[in-house]
């Protein structure tokens, strides 16, 4: 790269919309590079990102606090030294490109996996930190914004990162998880305030409370069931008539819908006592083997003598044996008889009762004939 090329990638970085561009960046071609969240190509391009951050935080803090070393004007151009000199000003571009990446992957990971339910919360927060730094880069530079930052990264990838290399989806693993997130974090502050000659530990310490208060935070919300259940998510769900297996397909019959709901494809009123299926596709990684729940509630159309709305209940929770590997996922129905008039909701979950997704639907008592009733192959 000749002195006008890098001169003027210099003169880019200045500008105040760089670090918006890199996150973009990062964004786009995250976009197009993430394919499946089983895929090792793609893990270990996520752990190398998460990796490179943990290096460039490191860097980058001990720039703000003075540490960085200088080489000697005789040293080669390409040492190791001298390439780390000639690189902070691509530090904080670098920076962003890497949060942008993860941030993005996450959102795409975590919302594959997730209902509009509480779980949506971590969701959530994943989505406003992608936001917050696109457009406040300058407000988040700080060393302890960034380690928190880093927390949320790390915690964030062993979520789904040790059930998809282990095959096995359980507290314990998101337990180990935390470990490594915290570990992770500890060693990056430790790595950056080695060699102050301030009292390090004691700033090491305040520098790290924060991200470590996240991850217990973030902790808090698996055990109330507020972390989507990723690697898992519902492909396809809905209520049928009948559902029948032929050659390696299923038949789903249900009810037509009015002419103008012409994209209907399942039922949403069962008419009399059912029988009613309910049918799911579950996409799993192709190690992952594990029990999901089809969990039955209902509730009457009458309200209380209060006049509040009467809470659902459990009728019935199915376990189901699932493995991954396919990529429209793991197909699999339970059936619920005589069913009682009222609101009927099938939550498909973990066997820790976090929400991977939900159908609902009606039960009339009614006499009237059936539409025209279609088929779908799935």
């Amino acid at each position: 790269m000749n002195t006008l090329t890098i001169k003027s990638f210099q003169t880019l970085l200045s500008k105040p919309y760089a670090p918006a561009l890199f996150f973009s960046a990062g964004i786009t071609y995250d976009t197009f590079t993430l394919t499946r969240i089983d895929r090792l190509f793609d893990n270990l391009f996520l752990l190398l990102y998460v990796t490179l951050l943990g290096t460039l935080i490191i860097l980058t803090g001990r720039v703000q606090l003075g540490q960085s070393p200088n080489f000697p004007t005789q040293a080669s151009p390409w040492s190791p030294l001298a390439i780390l000199q000639n690189a902070k000003p691509y530090y904080v571009p670098a920076l962003h490109f890497l949060f942008g990446s993860l941030f993005s992957a996450y959102a795409i990971v975590y919302s594959h996996s997730t209902s509009l339910s509480t779980s949506a919360i971590f969701l959530g927060v994943i989505v406003i930190v992608l936001v917050l730094n696109e457009f406040f880069h300058s407000r988040l530079s700080g060393l302890t914004i960034q380690v928190t930052l880093f927390a949320l990264v790390t915690f964030s990838f062993f979520t789904f990162f040790l059930p998809v290399v282990t095959g096995y989806m359980n507290t314990l693993v998101f337990l180990i998880g935390v470990s490594l997130s915290i570990t992770a974090v500890v060693r990056v502050v430790t790595l950056t305030y080695r060699g102050v000659s301030m009292p390090w530990k004691w700033n090491a310490v305040v520098t790290s409370l924060p991200a470590i208060g996240l991850i217990g935070i973030l902790t808090g919300f698996y055990f109330l069931n507020w972390i989507p259940p990723v690697p898992l998510s519902l492909k396809f769900a809905g209520i049928y008539h009948q559902v029948e297996k032929s050659n390696g397909s299923y038949r789903l019959t249900f009810e037509e819908g009015s002419w103008y709901n012409f994209w209907k494809e399942s039922d949403d009123v069962i008419r009399g006592e059912g029988p009613a299926y309910c049918f799911i596709s579950v996409f799993a990684p192709m190690s992952l083997e594990t029990t999901i729940y089809h969990h039955w509630q209902h509730r009457a159309f009458s309200k209380t003598k209060s006049g509040e709305t009467r809470p659902f209940y459990t009728t019935d929770r199915i376990p189901i044996k699932i493995s991954g590997g396919r990529q429209a996922g793991y197909r699999s129905y339970t059936v619920k008889q005589h069913l009682n008039p009222g609101e009927w909701q099938v939550t498909v979950e973990t066997e820790d009762e976090r929400i991977i997704g939900k159908t609902t639907f009606l039960v009339e008592l009614d006499d009237r004939e059936f539409r025209r009733v279609e088929t779908l192959v799935y």
